[in-house]
């Protein structure tokens, strides 16, 4: 996959110490991993690299709206997005990224790119299942709701007593006369 060059981070020329990177993310950055299931996106990612001597330390925070379609009315939405990822970055002898939360890049390595990290906080950060607010409070009118409610099973009314056949209540007598 190519990388995407505002996402590389060259860190070989950065002084020890944290530094601040910001990135707008908009629907060409899902595009790019052929992810559709956004219609839109309006997101603001926040990085602050801590380079220390032997390791970097990554902290992302990503706050704003995707547009997506809701599991059970199709209809559009914005989801909120708010989400935290922490990577630290060591140096070994080959890269290695088994592990999601440690990326050990080669000796002599001078550049990191993120893209990868910044793409799985985003998506992981929907839910799994997408409901419209106006669903969860009532506020949404669609004709989809109204099927789904007319289609629904009702619960049977439960008969009263008097509807019971007495022979029933004689045996109930006695349970009662131990």
């Amino acid at each position: 996959m190519r990388k995407l060059k505002e996402f590389t981070i060259p860190f070989v020329g950065l002084k020890q110490g944290k530094h601040q990177f910001e990135y707008n993310i908009d629907n060409k950055f899902f595009e790019h991993f052929d992810y559709d299931e956004f219609n839109s996106a309006n997101i603001h990612v926040d990085l602050e690299l801590e380079k220390k001597s032997t390791m970097m330390e990554l902290s992302f925070k990503a706050s704003g709206t995707v547009n997506v379609f809701c599991d059970l009315t199709n209809e559009p939405y914005d989801q909120p997005i708010d989400s935290e990822l922490m990577l630290v970055i060591k140096f070994g002898q080959e890269y290695n990224d088994e592990n999601e939360d440690l990326l050990i890049l080669p000796h002599g390595e001078y550049e990191v790119n993120i893209q990868q990290y910044v793409y799985e906080m985003l998506v992981l950060a929907v839910p799994s299942k997408r409901v419209h607010p106006g669903v969860l409070d009532g506020t949404l009118k669609s004709d989809v709701l109204e099927k789904l409610d007319e289609l629904s099973p009702r619960e049977k009314e439960i008969k009263a007593e008097e509807d019971i056949d007495p022979r029933w209540n004689k045996l109930k007598n006695l349970l009662n006369d131990k």
